[in-house]
């Protein structure tokens, strides 16, 4: 699902609306606010508004699936929401951020792109972001604030897509 919709998403002539249908947890994956967001809904809103338009249970399907599915609505932004110059390094901050699942989003940076927990930290700090936070909890704005913070430090963090 999330190759499909990012390859549409990211064209350079993008639909004016996109409907589809998908596994009704995918849905609410790809809508979710902050403190259950992931690298999909990051990935679908910061290209487009999504919006679960309706449900659709597995019995109305034959043979029915093991599970339910949901139409969901996304409406491609002209630009993406936030401003970031670079979306493959932004894109890698964001699955460096998500790399370690549960964890403290300090050390899944770390992690991810493989620096010491105190230098990100300051960076964390410039961002305005608690670095006891987890990633699920980071909206779209502070993932571009963050991404800002790690660009400004030197090129050495500017290209981090092979994170993650």
């Amino acid at each position: 699902t999330s190759p499909v919709l990012r390859y549409f998403l990211e064209a350079p002539v993008k639909p004016q609306l996109m409907v589809v249908m998908v596994q009704k947890e995918v849905a609410e994956a790809i809508v979710a606010e902050p403190g259950r967001m992931s690298v999909l809904s990051v990935s679908v809103q910061f290209y487009g508004e999504a919006k679960i338009v309706s449900y659709v249970p597995a019995r109305c399907f034959y043979p029915p699936p093991e599970v339910d599915s949901a139409i969901l609505r996304v409406a491609p932004y002209p630009q993406p929401v936030v401003a970031v110059t670079d979306e493959t390094s932004f894109f890698g901050l964001v699955r460096a951020g998500f790399s370690a699942s549960r964890k403290q989003i300090c050390n899944s940076l770390a992690q991810g792109l493989g620096l010491p927990k105190a230098e990100v930290l300051p960076m964390l700090a410039e961002a305005g972001i608690v670095p006891q936070r987890r990633a699920e909890t980071l909206s779209l704005g502070e993932w571009a604030r963050l991404w800002q913070v790690f660009i400004k430090q030197g090129n050495q963090y500017a290209n981090c897509s092979s994170a993650g």
